[in-house]
């Protein structure tokens, strides 16, 4: 592995705990030799774990919108790639990422594991995706996957894709050692 995705919230959120866990997983990524992938903004948790790798000295890549850019873009990364929508800032992240890690988010954040996943379970991606459940702050999303391997709409092959820890360099250490599933998702082997 020599590059790992973050997505996380453009904003900080309210408790400082999450604030606190952008900058621990900035020093994991940066104990394991790692390189920072991300949406490129100087802003909230993004800006945060951004920040942390590159004041120690770390390599950064951000990939940004261009509708957005000229707001939010950090200027100090050791690369900016400015893209013409969304669909592209997420291919060209995955294309260039060999896991992927959420932090606490909204929409996109939930957007963007949605997809790893969804990419994951039909076969496109091999690639490690885990969430860091800092302050137990994805346990309904847990909860929800849980509810939907119990009726039947997922395979416990495929939930337990979704790798979790509370501790940013314990997660990083499962991705070492991830093999993912290969089991179909229809059935149909």
């Amino acid at each position: 592995m020599k590059r790992v995705c973050v997505n996380c919230g453009s904003s900080s959120g309210f408790n400082p705990c999450y604030l606190r866990i952008a900058q621990e997983l900035g020093k994991a990524i940066l104990e394991r030799g790692l390189e920072l992938v991300y949406g490129g903004a100087d802003v909230g948790l993004m800006g945060e774990v951004a920040d942390t790798v590159l004041n120690a000295g770390g390599s950064v890549i951000g990939v940004i919108p261009k509708s957005f850019a000229h707001r939010v873009s950090h200027k100090d990364l050791t690369e900016l790639h400015i893209v013409g929508s969304m669909h592209e800032r997420k291919a060209m992240m995955f294309d260039l990422s060999d896991g992927f890690i959420a932090l606490p988010g909204g929409l996109g954040t939930l957007e963007e594991v949605s997809e790893l996943l969804t990419w994951s379970q039909i076969g496109l991606s091999r690639k490690p995706c885990g969430i860091v459940n800092v302050n137990r702050y994805f346990d309904t999303l847990l909860s929800f996957l849980d509810g939907a391997v119990a009726e039947g709409f997922m395979k416990q092959e495929h939930r337990d894709m979704l790798l979790v820890d509370d501790s940013p360099g314990a997660l990083l250490d499962k991705f070492y050692i991830y093999e993912a599933p290969s089991v179909d998702k229809w059935g149909l082997e």
